[in-house]
């Protein structure tokens, strides 16, 4: 007989919970609102190189136009569709260097999320965790496309952006790319 750790099969095994009468215990998961993501996907990407090769060997740090934008929209199955829409145009003076568009979405599904909740759950904390995977993407594709190194997007403040949102609306004004 060999002397391995003991397993569930094992009479050894401390597989029981006291509080609850020697009984299995089921592991429990979190309790407080909170999301799960079901999928993740590029719904659109667009890459541009529109002055290769002469963009690659450009001195300098070029001019960033950055959009942002965030969609949410409810499913008929009870998920949650979530959107980013982001845009990058790189330039100088004399030429565009690059120009990016991507659509990187998530489907969710929400627990234990009041109805007052939902909406900032939806456009704050659900594209904070898109985000990393967007950045990860259009890095890739500037070094794929020739740059080095390869454009790194700063982190996005999304709850400011939402906040200032909220603050447009309120206002009447018109709500356009952040």
């Amino acid at each position: 007989m060999t002397d391995s750790p003991p397993t569930a099969d094992t009479p050894d095994a401390d597989t029981t919970n006291p509080e609850t009468n020697g009984s299995l215990a089921a592991p429990t998961g979190p309790t407080g609102p909170g999301f799960r993501i079901l999928a993740q996907y590029v719904r659109d990407m667009s890459f541009e190189n529109p002055k290769a090769p002469d963009s690659l060997r450009v001195e300098g740090k070029p001019a960033i136009d950055l959009g942002v934008e965030m969609n949410a929209q409810g499913r008929q199955d009870g998920l949650f569709e979530v959107e980013l829409k982001l845009s990058i145009k790189a330039s100088t003076d004399a030429m565009t260097m690059f120009q990016i568009e991507l659509q990187y979405g998530g489907l969710f599904a929400l627990h234990g999320v009041e109805e007052k909740d939902i909406e900032p759950m939806l456009l704050i904390e659900c594209p904070r965790y898109l985000f990393p995977f967007a950045r990860e993407i259009i890095a890739g594709a500037t070094a794929d496309g020739g740059f080095y190194p390869p454009f790194m997007m700063d982190p996005i403040d999304f709850a400011t952006i939402y906040a200032s949102r909220k603050q447009d609306v309120a206002r009447g004004a018109p709500v356009g790319q952040a």
